[in-house]
């Protein structure tokens, strides 16, 4: 093939308001900031990626993007992913290891994926490995901490009708026994054979940590997410070596490195990598097969629309999690046969931008050009 670079980049932000009310425990979903960037090659392709936040900090991608990793793109050759990956990594050295960078690392990986894939005519999940062609699901668009118990019951059978596998309740109540009544609850109303995972979102402290698993012991849960500071490695480690139920984390971390240090000090029992947080796909393949060698699952927080493909592309990814949020913005949504989500059938990542609707909703629009 003769030798392609990159031409053109466009950035832009489109903010997206949540489907409903999400709370949990220290913090409300108030909007998503979703931050796309497209480049143009020299045959004629584009490669699209993205990142979000929950509210804050999109401008700050937008400026890291387009004063210092932007530029340094134009006139390179987009095969070059890991090297460009590096690159770019290194140049925001003295921001990393933190969120704004890895969004805006996630913006330029995600683009040079879809582009790669785009370009050999491969669905992404089938040019990473193809490991297989669905995942099952999990729902958290039902579990949110302002629920009372009997909402919880009535969106989680809903969410059971439906075809979904599992849901996740939040938790974080002021006292464990409210935490103890919405789950006892749920668990009673769905029976033995529906997953439930909890989430905590890292409010609670060591001994409040041990206590809830403790309290939630016989209510037979898929994991506990985040219940600790994603910084506190040995509390997490503490926590372990006191209950049986598994201990999920990873979707405040940002790099490959912090999650083998989790795994390393077994310290958690499945990773949670968000491949926007993490600093794209790149890292993000990196983490699974990285899981794999310690036989831990990987089951990835939000995104389900990218997520599915890396899911499909690992053999250790149980897990795909529910929560719609580009429907706005998309031609299609996530196809779901028998609870399990398809992986897609188009070459690249297989999310089927509207770009009518995102020009009409987009509050950011910056355009670079190789002369």
């Amino acid at each position: 093939m003769p030798k392609v670079s990159i031409e053109q980049i466009e950035i832009r932000q489109v903010d997206l308001p949540p489907k409903v009310i999400r709370t949990d425990a220290i913090q409300s979903f108030v909007k998503q900031e979703t931050v796309l960037f497209c480049l143009h090659t020299s045959d004629g392709l584009r490669g699209t990626g993205y990142a979000y936040t929950i509210g804050t900090g999109g401008s700050s991608i937008i400026a890291l993007l387009r004063d210092h990793l932007a530029p340094r793109l134009l006139g390179r050759d987009p095969t070059a992913v890991e090297a460009i990956w590096k690159d770019l990594f290194f140049h925001t050295h003295a921001t990393a290891v933190g969120a704004i960078t890895s969004l805006a690392l996630a913006c330029v990986d995600t683009a040079l994926w879809d582009w790669r894939a785009r370009r050999t005519e491969l669905p992404l999940w089938q040019l990473l490995g193809g490991a297989r062609d669905r995942v099952p699901l999990y729902t958290t668009e039902g579990g949110w901490l302002h629920l009372s118990p009997q909402e919880l019951v009535d969106q989680t059978l809903a969410a059971r009708d439906q075809g979904f596998r599992g849901a996740k309740i939040k938790i974080g109540r002021a006292h464990v026994s409210e935490d103890f009544a919405r789950l006892s609850a749920v668990r009673q109303a769905v029976g033995p054979g529906f997953d439930l995972m909890t989430d905590a979102n890292q409010g609670l402290t060591r001994p409040e940590a041990i206590r809830r698993a403790r309290a939630f012991a016989d209510l037979d849960l898929a994991w506990i997410e985040e219940p600790l500071p994603a910084e506190d490695v040995g509390g997490h480690r503490q926590l372990l070596a006191h209950t049986s139920t598994p201990i999920a984390i990873g979707e405040s971390l940002y790099h490959p490195m912090q999650f083998r240090q989790y795994l390393e000090d077994a310290a958690c029992s499945i990773v949670q990598p968000d491949v926007a947080r993490i600093g794209g796909i790149t890292p993000w393949i990196k983490t699974a097969h990285l899981a794999e060698t310690f036989d831990v699952p990987v089951c990835p927080h939000f995104l389900m629309e990218l997520h599915v493909s890396l899911c499909a592309a690992v053999p250790n990814a149980p897990w795909v999690e529910y929560i719609p949020q580009l429907d706005d913005i998309t031609l299609e949504g996530l196809r779901i046969e028998n609870g399990q989500a398809l992986a897609p059938l188009e070459p690249g990542l297989g999310i089927a931008w509207d770009w009518s609707a995102i020009a009409r909703r987009q509050s950011v629009y910056l355009e670079l050009n190789y002369a």
